[in-house]
């Protein structure tokens, strides 16, 4: 059993035009959605380990405003994850070590929208998922798969898909 979970950055300030797309960092919302999702996957158990993401501002604001409520998750900077496109995200998960079963990728949309609807059967949370994956969002897909290499379209069963505006 392989599990991977994608958290979509959250809520970026365009405050500063001297700034590059790169360099945006989350506004006081997407500060304050960060820690809550990381308090939320605490309450959840949730554990990873492997962590990939985005070297991008906002990215690495997210995962430092996770670490303030759920703990370090140490994570491995990828400058592929910037901006992905879907192949790129797909090949980064079937490169993973099979030693690691818990997978969890930060970065960006539209990738991690698109990756969320093609591994994942249709149902309730698919739905929810093709209607809107905002700023912050988690996906965690389950796959009955003993290498990340099987993992491919419509493998894995979502197990939740959490929103930042769920934990209001």
């Amino acid at each position: 059993m392989k599990t991977l979970t994608l958290l979509r950055h959250a809520k970026s300030g365009w405050d500063d035009p001297s700034l590059s797309d790169f360099q945006r960092p989350l506004n006081a919302r997407g500060r304050g959605a960060a820690r809550a999702m990381g308090r939320e996957m605490r309450a959840l158990g949730l554990a990873f380990d492997r962590v990939v993401a985005s070297p991008a501002a906002r990215v690495t604001e997210t995962i430092d405003g996770l670490g303030e409520s759920y703990g370090p998750l140490a994570p491995v900077y990828d400058e592929s994850v910037y901006l992905a496109s879907l192949d790129t995200l797909l090949d980064l998960v079937r490169a993973t070590d099979d030693a690691h079963a818990t997978l969890l990728i930060v970065g960006h949309n539209p990738g991690m929208e698109r990756l969320a609807l093609l591994l994942s059967r249709g149902g309730p949370l698919h739905d929810e998922i093709a209607l809107k994956y905002p700023t912050g969002a988690l996906a965690e897909i389950a796959f009955p798969v003993a290498h990340w290499r099987e993992v491919g379209e419509s493998k894995g069963v979502l197990a939740r898909f959490l929103r930042p505006r769920d934990l209001e």
